[in-house]
């Protein structure tokens, strides 16, 4: 499940601060981590920014690449295992910005932080604690603990962020937008 209020859509957060891209040239592309279907990063790439759509499943992004295509716009395909215990998956210093939609695994939040270049935009949402009460998912293992997320970047410029209830479906999450420190 992506984190918007339709399957087809981009999350409303990257949709109210994609701009940020636009302010500064990238030097890398984006990365959108765990992308599912791919609609945030093609979204990005509907504006001409470069895109990486990264995931372990192949069906995911063979959709990705579909929906590329009827949107009339080319990115990159990344499939990996994101959670193989010990390793960096992601090169350092390696993208111009990071999205992360529903996904959490804490282990590869060190890695996030260095694979982003200095300047670099994350979005990050995910769900928390409270989520249970609406849905999927239940494990905790997937569910953020109060002010988490914020305490993980609280070193980089804040841009955004919210954690409680959002509507659209009913949903209980942290939202952050930041920008790694040059």
């Amino acid at each position: 499940m992506n984190s918007h209020d339709s399957k087809d859509r981009p999350a409303r957060l990257l949709v109210d601060y994609w701009t940020l891209f636009k302010e500064k040239r990238l030097g890398a592309p984006i990365l959108d981590l765990a992308c599912g279907d791919g609609q945030n990063g093609i979204f990005l790439a509907t504006k001409d920014l470069p895109v990486i759509c990264c995931d372990i499943s192949e069906k995911a992004l063979s959709r990705a690449e579909k929906l590329a295509a009827e949107n009339h716009v080319k990115v990159a395909l990344w499939q990996v295992d994101q959670e193989v215990e010990e390793t960096n998956p992601l090169p350092e210093d390696s993208y111009g910005g990071i999205l992360v939609f529903h996904y959490l695994h804490r282990a590869l939040i060190p890695c996030i932080r260095k694979a982003l270049q200095k300047g670099g935009i994350l979005f990050y949402e995910t769900f928390t604690i409270g989520q249970p009460k609406f849905g999927k998912p239940h494990n905790p293992n997937f569910l953020l603990k109060p002010g988490e997320l914020l305490a993980r970047f609280k070193d980089w410029e804040i841009i955004y962020d919210f954690e409680g209830i959002k509507e659209g479906p009913k949903r209980a999450v942290a939202q952050l937008v930041c920008r790694k420190p040059r």
